[in-house]
């Protein structure tokens, strides 16, 4: 497990150091739920053994044992990976972080403003649009619909068939689980905000 910097820039925590606050939190969690180490292998279907070793931080688990383990407590592997209170409860995405382009060329760009772990399940993005350009999306996941906010310039909405068309300042939600796009009628360029809530 790498370590992900501090809130305030500096240097990223060890893989050591990480490694322990995991095997912690595992016990840590056992011992909530009045667990012994057998309860928690039948529950994950990991060995006591492994467990032991985890838990003494003696052996590295794999991403499928650590998501078993994350399971038997019911929780996400990202709760479980995660030590209350060891990093900032303010997750932050820098506008110059190109990890969060998602898209870039001369007519559109698409930037996610989302963690990308909350992929699935909410989608946020900034997109901007040079004159006459279009962002065009195929069907998402059946039940899913789209936000839109025009920040800047005008912009015309299709989805199942229907168009609208919006300035600065307008909002829309729509159907996404169909063929839909975006396309900027206006002079120049446009900015967007979209949410993409998934069923």
């Amino acid at each position: 497990m790498e370590g992900m910097p501090d809130g305030r820039g500096g240097a990223r925590r060890s893989a050591e150091a990480m490694a322990g606050e995991f095997c912690g939190r595992v016990k840590q969690l056992r011992g909530e739920r009045g667990w012994s180490l057998q309860d928690l292998a039948n529950a994950c279907g990991v060995s006591r053994s492994m467990l032991s070793q985890i838990e003494r931080n003696e052996a590295n688990p794999t991403l499928a044992v650590t998501l078993r383990i994350a399971r038997a407590f019911g929780i996400s592997l990202a709760d479980l990976v995660t030590t209350p209170g060891a990093t900032s409860s303010v997750e932050v995405i820098r506008a110059g972080d190109r990890t969060y382009h998602y898209r870039s060329d001369s007519h559109c760009q698409i930037r996610t403003l989302s963690p990308l772990h909350l992929e699935k399940d909410v989608e946020f993005y900034e997109v901007r649009l040079q004159p006459r350009a279009s962002l065009r999306s195929s069907a998402h996941f059946k039940g899913t619909r789209e936000f839109l906010t025009v920040q800047k310039g005008r912009i015309r909405v299709e989805s199942a068939g229907d168009t609208e068309e919006l300035e600065p300042g307008d909002s829309a939600s729509y159907r996404a689980d169909v063929s839909h796009a975006i396309h900027n009628v206006g002079r120049g360029d446009a900015v967007v905000f979209l949410v993409d809530i998934y069923p």
